[in-house]
């Protein structure tokens, strides 16, 4: 029983696929604020323009 415990601990085939999805995560999570800071300052530029522009 110990021997079979040590064996399935030691297995590390699905710690890649687990680190890969984490890296997507944080990625798309930074990916996000990004654009959301960007499309807000696009947004206050453009009704800038427009509100110039009348």
């Amino acid at each position: 029983m110990g021997r079979s415990v040590t064996a399935f601990m030691g297995r590390t085939e699905g710690q890649d696929l687990a680190e890969y999805g984490l890296l997507a995560a944080l990625i798309a999570l930074v990916a996000l604020g990004a654009l959301k800071t960007l499309g807000t300052q696009i947004d206050t530029v453009f009704w800038q323009v427009i509100a110039s522009s009348v």
